[in-house]
């Protein structure tokens, strides 16, 4: 079924031209996006229910114009144009001699689209009753199998994102629904208290719910197999990483390095080694929202550019990093659709979007079967890297233990796997025809400006320093 256009955004479109014809009259440029997101989160587990309001949700416009730099200011909605008018002018001229970096003219091709997808199952279609039900049947089950769960999150988040953005050239709307959930079993014997995750996403409507049904069983045997976790001895394996950890080291190692606006300020080691080998021949990587279908994909960035599906490395050389448009200005380079605001309220950063390795020709079972001692690693917890210096950390859940080319059932948890980027990267020696995205994270630009991102990829199979 169609997303349908928010009549907020909507019924904005005449004064948002309104207040460009006014701007243009002091501004060579001016630009306004219109944001309208809404949508609930749903939690079920042995304590009760909780309903809230999405914390992604958001209504407002931001104005861009260009006096030489460029400028931006927000607005809750667009009442009084010549007030919001007067208010912009008076204060560029208050704030004339601040020193900041100079820009030029935006050049921008006309444009005028309307965007939207279509989801199964719309949102809307479906009471909180109904949602609420499900999410508990899927707890009973969990309950069911287990005499050592204490306790069982079934977690469901639904998000329509609106924008329109109309500058002096372009008109642009889209329209588009996502979705997440997770299962989180928390499992007791005696003190020993272990818990992980299943998680779910997609350009997708209540049809997630579903999707999220037939894992109860598989997730809550993952949680008891902790209970029998063992310590793992520090040192360097071989490893196979799960799709959602090879997402997170394509994440850390080459998503944050090559956000262009670190190029800018001199923090990216990247911008030393383009055109050069970061990875084994077995490495491509792409960033873009037009790169997959994910909760990170748009038709539109927030500065108006075309989402777009840039091939990051190539066959293990560094070929281009991912730009916000005055990014892309400073950098003499074509933007490429990462402009990403946390919100209206907020500046626009070159983000990642949709992040991962492109798949292989090798079959998972020939590569357990190629390693004598490793661990099949699975689940991350978390992620950081150093964009300055290229070091690399990443929580993972547990892993699995290989030997002589077999999974035993012995299981190792937990586990920090460490170590320098293109090392990692260029110790890739088995890529398999897998591959699985997922968006059910979010990312920060440091500890703050959180959007939502995509990563994923194959299995591959690599050396790494684990502890």
């Amino acid at each position: 079924m169609k997303v349908e256009f928010s009549n907020f955004l909507e019924s904005s479109r005449e004064k948002i031209h309104e207040l460009i014809d006014k701007l243009s009259t002091h501004f060579d440029y001016v630009s306004v996006l219109g944001t309208d997101k809404n949508g609930t989160f749903f939690l079920v587990n042995a304590n009760g229910v909780e309903i809230h309001d999405s914390a992604w949700t958001e209504r407002g416009f931001v104005v861009r114009v260009h006096d030489g730099n460029y400028r931006e200011f927000s607005f809750n909605e667009l009442k009084d144009i010549e007030e919001i008018e007067k208010t912009i002018v008076e204060s560029l001229k208050l704030n004339s001699k601040m020193e900041i970096s100079s820009y030029p003219m935006i050049e921008e091709e006309e444009i005028k689209e309307d965007f939207s997808t279509d989801v199964e199952i719309l949102p809307e279609s479906v009471s909180a009753q109904k949602k609420i039900e499900k999410l508990s049947r899927m707890k009973d089950v969990a309950f069911k199998i287990s005499n050592k769960l204490k306790n069982f999150n079934a977690i469901y988040e639904e998000v329509q994102s609106n924008k329109m953005f109309i500058s002096n050239k372009k008109e642009l709307s889209q329209a588009y629904v996502w979705t997440q959930g997770y299962l989180q079993p928390i499992v007791a014997e005696g003190n020993n208290i272990k818990d992980t995750y299943e998680s779910f996403s997609g350009l997708k409507g209540v049809e997630l719910l579903d999707e999220m049904d037939e894992k109860v069983p598989k997730v809550v045997e993952d949680a008891e197999a902790l209970l029998g976790a063992k310590r793992l001895e520090p040192g360097e394996y071989d490893v196979i990483c799960s799709p959602d950890v090879t997402g997170v080291i394509a994440h850390e190692a080459f998503g944050h390095g090559v956000e262009m606006d670190m190029f800018v300020k001199g923090r990216a080691k990247a911008a030393e080694y383009m055109n050069k080998r970061v990875g084994s021949d077995l490495v491509t990587m792409h960033d873009g929202a037009a790169a997959a279908k994910e909760v990170s994909s748009y038709f539109f960035d927030d500065e108006g550019t075309l989402g777009t599906d840039t091939v990051v490395i190539e066959n293990g050389i560094l070929k281009r990093g991912l730009s916000d448009l005055l990014s892309a200005m400073k950098l003499g380079t074509k933007p490429t659709g990462n402009g990403k605001r946390q919100s209206f309220e907020r500046k626009a950063y070159a983000r990642m979007t949709n992040t991962f390795l492109s798949p292989g020709k090798d079959k998972l079972s020939d590569m357990i079967s190629s390693i004598k001692k490793g661990y099949l690693l699975e689940k991350y917890g978390s992620g950081m890297e150093d964009p300055k210096n290229w070091g690399i950390q990443i929580m993972i859940t547990y892993a699995r233990e290989i030997e002589n080319g077999k999974l035993t059932k012995k299981i190792i948890s937990p586990i920090v796997m460490t170590g320098y980027v293109p090392d990692l990267l260029k110790s890739i020696s088995m890529v398999s025809d897998d591959f699985k995205l997922s968006g059910s994270g979010a990312c920060g630009k440091g500890y703050k400006e959180f959007v939502k991102v995509s990563a994923g990829g194959p299995y591959i199979k690599a050396k790494a320093r684990l502890g």
